[in-house]
C-alpha cells in the first residue's frame, strides 16, 4: 500500500491521532514521528522528525510515493525526554525495528542501573536518552533476536525488579511493538494492570464480505492486519482489543496468535 492510504486516508489515520488522539494518555502527539519500512535493502528504511506529524510537509510528500508491505509508525508525546530526532521511534537495530508507547515510572531514579545492564557490545548504540530505546536494548542484551517473547518477558521483569527496588510501586507501563521483517510481535503489558489501548485489525476478507462497496478493504491482501494503539475508523467489527497481558504475533499467511505475556 502507499503509505497515505494507511498515514492520512482513514478516518482516525495516524496523523490525525498525532493532533487528537481519541484514546491515548495525552491527546496531542507533537514531539516527532517516526517511521520505519522494509524495502529492497537489507535493513529497514527510517524516516524520523521533530515536527509533528501534521505538520511535516516532507512526510506527506514521501507518503504519496512509498509503497509498503510492512510498516511501523509512531507519533510521540514526551515523557520527559528531550523532543530530538535521535528520540523518536521506532528504533532499529539490523533488520529490527522497535516502538513503545508508555513509560518506565521515575526513570531518572533506575536509569543508571538498567543502562549498566546493556550487553557492553551494544551501549556504544544507544544514541537517544529515552527509557524506550533503553528497553529495546536490553531486550536485544537478553535474547530478542533469538525468542522475542522470552526476551521482552525478561527484559520486563527486570525492569520491574529494579524499579521496585527503588521504591516504584508501578515501574512499567508499555504497548510494544517489534518485527524482524519478517514476524511482528505486539506486547500490551503494565505493572498496574492498567495498560495503554491496542487493538489488531480483523479477517480482511471476512470485512470484504461484510462490506462489498468499501474501497479501503478492495486492495489488501487476505492475510494483511494492522496493530494499532486505535481504530482507525469505525467500521464494525473491523477491530478488536488485545487484552491485557498479551502478546500479539502477526505471521505471513497466517491467522494472528494472541498468547499470555508475562515477565
Amino acid at each position: 500500500m502507499l503509505l497515505e492510504e494507511l498515514l492520512y486516508a482513514p478516518e482516525n489515520s495516524l496523523v490525525m491521532q498525532s493532533k487528537h488522539a481519541r484514546l491515548g494518555a495525552t491527546a496531542v502527539n507533537g514531539d516527532g514521528f517516526g517511521i520505519g519500512w522494509y524495502g529492497s535493502a537489507s535493513t529497514p528504511g527510517l524516516f524520523l522528525s521533530t515536527e509533528p506529524a501534521w505538520n511535516d510537509r516532507n512526510l506527506r510528500e514521501l507518503s504519496a510515493q512509498i509503497t509498503v508491505d510492512r510498516v511501523f509508525a509512531h507519533v510521540r508525546a514526551s515523557t520527559g525526554g528531550a523532543v530530538q530526532r535521535s528520540n523518536c521511534h521506532p528504533f532499529r537495530h539490523g533488520t529490527w525495528l522497535w516502538m513503545h508507547n508508555g513509560l518506565i515510572a521515575k526513570f531518572s531514579r533506575v536509569r543508571r542501573e538498567l543502562m549498566l545492564a546493556v550487553d557492553p557490545e551494544l551501549f556504544p548504540l544507544i544514541e537517544g536518552s529515552t527509557d524506550s530505546e533503553i528497553m529495546f536494548y536490553l531486550a536485544i542484551s537478553f535474547g530478542l533476536e533469538q525468542d522475542p517473547p522470552a526476551a521482552v518477558a525478561r527484559m520486563v521483569g527486570f525492569v520491574e525488579d529494579v524499579g521496585r527496588r527503588a521504591g516504584v510501586e508501578y515501574p512499567v507501563q508499555m504497548t510494544v511493538a517489534v518485527t524482524d521483517g519478517s514476524t511482528t510481535w505486539a506486547f500490551r503489558y503494565s505493572s498496574r494492570g492498567k495498560s495503554r489501548t491496542l487493538f489488531h485489525s480483523t479477517d480482511v476478507s471476512t470485512l470484504r464480505r461484510q462490506y462489498p462497496d468499501n474501497p479501503a478493504l478492495h486492495d489488501l491482501a487476505d492475510d494483511s492486519r494492522l496493530v494499532v494503539s486505535e481504530p482507525l475508523g469505525d467500521l464494525v467489527g473491523a477491530w478488536q482489543e488485545v487484552p491485557e497481558s498479551t502478546c500479539v504475533i502477526v505471521r505471513p499467511g497466517v491467522e494472528e496468535e494472541l498468547v499470555a505475556f508475562k515477565p
